[in-house]
Formats: C-alpha cells, sequence, structure tokens
C-alpha cells in the first residue's frame, strides 16, 4: 500500500472530549470517527488492526477444535420468551417490530440462537460441539464513553460449548480459559485472569479477563499469590471485631442534627465501625433492608447475584418513609418485622452497635444484632478496599482499575432445557446437554492493546496486530532515492511483508511523526545521504532506537527482525 493512495486522516490536535487514551490516539490517528454517541466508523487502519485480531483469536479457536458459525442479528421474541430473558432484561435491549407487528430484538448476545441451532443434535456421540461467531452485538449503553471500550454497536466473538456431562463442561471450560490465555499474549495485552460474576448471562464458574487501564470501569482485586476477583465478587479477610458486653436493650439517644456515618462519627464519637448502615432497595417491587456496616460500601451486583433478582433500585423517600415512618439518615432494622432484610457478613454477631431508631432524630446504641434485628440472609455484600488482608494469604490486596476484554462462564443447562435441546444418551435415554459461553470483544481488545501500547509520540502497535508492519519513508524526490525505495518496497512485498510505502510529497519531520502516530512497528528511512554511503536507516518504533543497515541488507535484516517477533 502506498500511504499517497490511503485514507488516514490524523489530526495534529488532541480532539476534544476524548477522555481515554486509547480513544484519542485512535482518533487522532485517523482509525475512527464517530457517528453518534456509542458508533464509531473503522477507517482503514482500524479495519487492518481488527481484521489481524480477529485472524489471531480464529487461530487459536481452531486449536481447540472450535467451528465458526455466522447467526443472524435480528432475533424473534418468541426464542428470548422461553429462555425468559425476554422481560429480565431491561433498555440494553434494542427492540423493534417488523412490519407485520412481530417483535424481534437486535442481538447482545447469542445463547438462545446457538440454542436453536443445536436442537437437531441427535445423540450423545454428536459430542462435545465447540461453536463459535464473529458478529455485531447491540447494546443500549446509558453512558457509551471512551470510544471503542464502551459503545452499542460491536463485534464479538462469542463461543459456545455442548457436553452431555459437568466433566465434559469442565474440559471445554479449560481449553477455552487456556486458548484466551494464549490469545491475549499474542495480541499483548497484559490479561488477568479474575472470579467474576455471570450478570444477566446466568450460569457459574465465571470468569473475567481484565486489562489494567486508567479508563476502565471496573475494579479488579489482587494479590501477589495470584488470588484476583472483580470487585463485584471479591472477598477478604477482616480482622475480627472486639465488641464489649453492651446493653441489655437498644437504648434510644437524639440525633437532630444527625444525617450521615461521617455526622455520627464527628458529633457523636460513634465510629464508623460500630454503625449499622441501612440501605433501603426495591428488588423485584419488594422493598427491602440491606444492612452494611458504616465503613463498608455495598456492591449491587452482589445484591442482585444473591436474590437473583431481575429489577433492583434505591427506594425514593417518599417510598421508605410510608414504610418505616422516617427519612434515611435516621433508619435501622431493629423492631422491622414484616420487611426482608439482608445483612453482609461483617455485622454477624456484632454487639453494641448504633443504628437508626426508625424515628427521626433518634438513633438506637447497644444494639445486639443477633438479639435486635431479624435478619432474614446473610450475604457477603460488601466493597473490598487496598490493603484488606487476602482470603488466600492474608498479604494485603491490591486494587486494579481495569477494562473487560474477555470473559468465560458455565451457563449449565438454562437455555437447552428452555429451548428443548436434547440428544439420545448413551444408556438409552434422553440426556440435555450442558453449555458454556465464550466471549472477546474485538474493537474492545483493540483499544485495550492502545491502551497498553502507546508513548507520547502515538500508538506503538504490537508486530502482530499492527497495521503495516513495516514503513519505508521516502526522503526526497531524486531519481535514485524513488527508484531505490520502489524496488525495496517490491522486495519486501515479495517477502510477505506487510509494508507501507510513505511517497507523499510531505517535509521528513511530517512523515516521521505521522507514522510514529499511527504506530507501526519498524521504519525504513531511504534518503539521498544514506545512499550514497550504500546504507538505509532501521528504526524500531518501540525503542526509538535507529541503525544503519546496508542497502543490499536490508530486506534480510527485516524480515529476519519480524520472525524474531514471533517467538
Amino acid at each position: 500500500m502506498r500511504w499517497s493512495e490511503l485514507y488516514v486522516p490524523t489530526l495534529r490536535q488532541d480532539p476534544a472530549g476524548a477522555d481515554a487514551v486509547s480513544h484519542r490516539l485512535l482518533l487522532r490517528a485517523g482509525y475512527i470517527r464517530q457517528l453518534m454517541a456509542g458508533h464509531y466508523s473503522l477507517l482503514p487502519l482500524a479495519v487492518r488492526v481488527r481484521a489481524k485480531i480477529i485472524e489471531v483469536i480464529r487461530e487459536e479457536m481452531s486449536r481447540i477444535g472450535a467451528q465458526e458459525f455466522l447467526l443472524p442479528t435480528m432475533q424473534p421474541a418468541e426464542v428470548w420468551q422461553k429462555s425468559g430473558r425476554w422481560d429480565k432484561i431491561g433498555a440494553e435491549m434494542f427492540r423493534l417490530a417488523d412490519r407485520k407487528g412481530a417483535d424481534v430484538a437486535l442481538g447482545m448476545t447469542h445463547e438462545e440462537i446457538f440454542a436453536t441451532v443445536a436442537q437437531e443434535l441427535r445423540s450423545y456421540r454428536d459430542l462435545p460441539q465447540l461453536w463459535y461467531q464473529f458478529q455485531t452485538k447491540f447494546r443500549d449503553e446509558p453512558r457509551p464513553k471512551s470510544g471503542l471500550i464502551r459503545v452499542r454497536e460491536f463485534t464479538m466473538k462469542d463461543s459456545y460449548s455442548f457436553d452431555t456431562d459437568e466433566a465434559g463442561l469442565d474440559r471445554s471450560f479449560d481449553r477455552h480459559h487456556d486458548a484466551y490465555v494464549r490469545i491475549f499474549a499474542r495480541l499483548g495485552i497484559p490479561a488477568i485472569a479474575v472470579e467474576a460474576s455471570s450478570g444477566i448471562m446466568g450460569g457459574s464458574d465465571s470468569v473475567e479477563f481484565m486489562c489494567p487501564t486508567s479508563a476502565g470501569e471496573d475494579l479488579v482485586v489482587h494479590c501477589a499469590c495470584g488470588y484476583a476477583a472483580n470487585v463485584e465478587k471479591a472477598t477478604s479477610h477482616l480482622a475480627p471485631a472486639a465488641d464489649g458486653a453492651g446493653l441489655d436493650a437498644p437504648e434510644p439517644f437524639d440525633t437532630p442534627a444527625a444525617r450521615t456515618i461521617e455526622d455520627l462519627v464527628r458529633d457523636y464519637g460513634v465510629t464508623a465501625d460500630r454503625q449499622i448502615k441501612t440501605l433501603v432497595y426495591i428488588v423485584d417491587g419488594q422493598l427491602t433492608l440491606v444492612l452494611m456496616r458504616g465503613d463498608h460500601a455495598l456492591v449491587e451486583q452482589k445484591l442482585i447475584d444473591t436474590l437473583a433478582a431481575v429489577a433492583i433500585r434505591p427506594a425514593h423517600p417518599e417510598e421508605i418513609q410510608e414504610a418505616l415512618g422516617a427519612l434515611p439518615g435516621s433508619l435501622g432494622g431493629v423492631g422491622v418485622t414484616e420487611l426482608p432484610i439482608l445483612a453482609d457478613l461483617a455485622l454477624r454477631d456484632r454487639r453494641d452497635m448504633t443504628t437508626g431508631a426508625n424515628r427521626d432524630g433518634v438513633h438506637l446504641r447497644g444494639v445486639d444484632v443477633a438479639r435486635d434485628i431479624a435478619v432474614g440472609r446473610w450475604a457477603d455484600l460488601r466493597e473490598v478496599t487496598a490493603g484488606e488482608p487476602c482470603p488466600r494469604c492474608e498479604q494485603p490486596l491490591e486494587v486494579l482499575r481495569t477494562v473487560e476484554i474477555g470473559h468465560i462462564f458455565k451457563l449449565g443447562r438454562r437455555y437447552t432445557e428452555t429451548l428443548g435441546v436434547s440428544v439420545l444418551g448413551a444408556d438409552g435415554e434422553r440426556v440435555t446437554p450442558i453449555m458454556g459461553s465464550y466471549g472477546i470483544g474485538v474493537e474492545r481488545a483493540l483499544a485495550a492493546i492502545v491502551e497498553t501500547h502507546h508513548d507520547d509520540r502515538g500508538i506503538v502497535w504490537p508486530v502482530a496486530v499492527a497495521p503495516f508492519e513495516v514503513a519505508i519513508a521516502v526522503l526526497g524526490t531524486s531519481e535514485e532515492v524513488v527508484a531505490e525505495a520502489q524496488t525495496l518496497y517490491a522486495a519486501l512485498r515479495a517477502q510477505r511483508v506487510d509494508v507501507l510505502l510513505d511517497d507523499r510529497a510531505e517535509r521528513p519531520g511530517v512523515k516521521f511523526s505521522d507514522i510514529e502516530l499511527v504506530g507501526i512497528p519498524y521504519r525504513i528511512t531511504v534518503a539521498a545521504r544514506g545512499l550514497a554511503e550504500g546504507t538505509v536507516e532501521f528504526t524500531d518504533r518501540a525503542t526509538g532506537q535507529t541503525e544503519k543497515i546496508p542497502l543490499a541488507r536490508a530486506v534480510a535484516h527485516t524480515t529476519h527482525t519480524l520472525r524474531a517477533t514471533e517467538n
């Protein structure tokens, strides 16, 4: 490819509103342009990178024996209704009606559709099956942001396994796990495999692959011992509480100005770890009390997972006052018997605690949780923070901001049962296959690579995914320079090197800065001064090192360098 024929609309200034590094650089380097919030056009350079990412994924999926499909993005409501997710999934799903009035959806995932295809499986001898595709997904994100990291339209590699039993699912899950480790290593993404929630997909044994970046919206808790979990799943060891004997019964005291945990600490000397924080949620239409230690934060996904909730939101002040007789700031679970109460495990067996009295401006001291509060369910609901002891080795935990780039989880038989998938077992009885689901966001992986491979001059692509492996910068218009550059270009192409010839009528500084901005791994500079010595310059984008090499050895040196990056 010649740069003079290539569409690369680079920008000299950082675009306004681009918060993430990848967003800023992909716009500046002419890879993407926004059409509307959450929807991006991929320009030629991005299409080339995307194709290389897909090819890496495809090779590793083929390596574990997976077969490629391509299923529709527009899907009938009936299959989603059968699985129960038509009503369970909220505004994230794009829904429309066709000209006949039939409800359809733009696919945000394909569990139901692959299970529909699997209805033609006949015998246990047909299993296991590993099926995958690269397909556009649609999710109506409420707040698309950070360029390609959080969008409403994207390409997903989603694969699905079908096995006769749990042991087979374990093998399929492990094969995908190993494939994902290889994929992200080849893409140059420093992925951390963490325990995670399955969310709306359901199932168990969920593992996310997370890339550390300041642009991420997920927090990952991890330890040098190998423990790692999404904050939605993470736990830690807490030091045992040293409670006193407390009081024989809760004692009310006036707190007219106290509305927050901090108010009680400042004005009444009640430390946050001795307070019970009462949160009120509407869970599937039911007003529910959630009790936390005063210095702990609730992770809503843990609450959702604990209750298998479909719809959840904080209760409004008027709903709270009608149910409890007080406004937020004076709430508590003492004496509440008509409403479900969940409590975080950190409150179990605590004594001499302080909580709201369900009277505005009044709190209770000397609360014994087991004695005074009718807790209906205990669960791990709190957010783990940095420095807390690791649940495995007791060393201080670290918390990283990350973005999810892959997710694998065991679905079980939820979809095969509801969609009527069964095969004849070895004993002649019908068997319902068990499923796994495994995803990688392609454009998000592209953005994650940029997040971890850049410098102040632009993108630094790993060779495996770079739009071009080598750029030839032609300096000057003399016949000799142009001819030698053309000869070198043809020779590299003959060696199947992905090479870009920068033949533009631009100053050397412009060419060099553009090549660096778009992130091409290696640059060969052909100039009259070097040719007079029989040399060209070979520059490594990642290290910035430049060396003179004989023109006669330029092709061999380049191919040897590229081969070395593959090992």
